[in-house]
């Protein structure tokens, strides 16, 4: 992809020529015809799968076998995890409260999915400022964990709640990549960085999805910007899935009762001074 300076409205309102404002280089369309990247709209229809056609709209490109094969297992890798991600539980308690239409709870879900619920954009971002360091391995490595420990406490990428000895999904994906040729720079970064954490911790704590899909993602030369909206689409066809469930099986407008967890832990009743009080607080009825 071009390199094109972020354009900014000073300069339009400076020059008064507002002719190219409004621009994309993604598509064009005219009466009766469409181009996706310069390419008639039917051909990419009649010619490529959907993964191929998802990976020219973000590259401009088309893939080649190797790259769309790996694309195609990015864009497979999320399927579901029961109700561990919260991006799921966002997106069917929207759908308990309005269950007219699945957008609104799958905007909830895809609004929920970030760096703590899985995003691989952090993962990537760690992974590519790490390999742009140029040092050696382990220098390197000692860097990230330095930096990111200090920084948040934790390394992206690296960790989960039930999976800890390893995360089944990230597992699959990272061996495939490697069958695939597409487990490279970031991905070798990412398996020195999950090496350099355990010998720091002393206990294992393996690489999740968004760390094998942002190196993957990383090592096919995608920005970031690009990797974290990816995450959250690999992931909505599951959040469909919850939401149509929620609205046909479900409970209406779901709450949280004390029962399964739900805890007051304020302060006990208790009432203005008088003088911010327009009458005494009602006494209960004595019978």
């Amino acid at each position: 992809m071009p390199n094109i300076p972020r354009r900014h409205v000073g300069q339009y309102i400076a020059s008064g020529d507002w002719s190219d404002y409004w621009t994309t280089r993604i598509s064009r369309a005219e009466s009766g015809k469409i181009w996706v990247r310069g390419y008639p709209i039917e051909e990419l229809i009649e010619g490529l799968s959907y993964t191929e056609s998802a990976y020219l709209l973000l590259r401009g490109e088309l893939p080649d076998e190797r790259e769309a094969a790996l694309f195609d297992l990015v864009m497979r890798s999320g399927m579901d995890q029961q109700l561990i991600s919260s991006a799921a539980c966002a997106a069917r308690y929207t759908a308990s409260a309005f269950p007219d239409s699945a957008v609104p709870a799958l905007a909830s879900g895809i609004l929920a999915s970030g760096s703590v619920t899985g995003s691989p954009q952090e993962p990537a971002e760690m992974l590519i400022e790490a390999v742009g360091w140029k040092l050696e391995a382990a220098e390197a490595v000692q860097r990230v964990l330095e930096v990111w420990l200090e920084r948040r406490g934790a390394v992206p990428g690296l960790g989960h709640p039930m999976h800890k000895g390893a995360e089944p999904r990230a597992v699959s994906v990272r061996k495939i990549a490697l069958e695939l040729d597409g487990w490279r720079e970031h991905g070798r970064m990412l398996d020195a960085v999950e090496a350099g954490l355990e010998a720091k911790k002393g206990k294992r704590i393996p690489m999740n999805l968004a760390g094998a899909i942002g190196a993957l993602l990383a090592d096919l030369k995608f920005d970031p910007l690009v990797i974290g909206g990816l995450g959250a689409i690999t992931y909505g066809v599951a959040l469909l899935a919850h939401i149509t469930e929620e609205i046909r099986e479900g409970v209406p407008l779901r709450i949280i009762p004390e029962a399964l967890g739900s805890r007051y832990a304020g302060p006990e009743e208790r009432h203005l001074p008088s003088s911010r009080r327009r009458s005494e607080p009602s006494e209960p009825n004595q019978q």
